[in-house]
């Protein structure tokens, strides 16, 4: 079996980390969402247009604030 980590299909900024987001958000148990915003911060300015991966981090972060708030999520104080 090939090494899935060792290749990125569209680019190599993922391949330039230590650790890859998807290797770092499985091992800490993120959500989706959570693991959506660490691999916009890790590729700011790899990619070409770090504003843009920025914008992204904004809106998903809005998003996850939307949601916790549509499906009730009551922090725990």
């Amino acid at each position: 079996m090939s090494d899935a980590k060792a290749k990125q299909v569209g680019g190599d900024h993922y391949l330039k980390m230590s650790i890859q987001p998807m290797e770092y958000s499985m091992a800490n148990n993120l959500n989706a969402i959570q693991h959506t915003i660490i691999k916009y911060v890790s590729r700011v300015d790899l990619k070409g247009n770090g504003d843009e991966d920025i914008d992204k981090i904004i809106h998903t972060a809005e998003l996850w604030k939307q949601l916790r708030g549509e499906h009730g999520y009551k922090a725990k104080n």
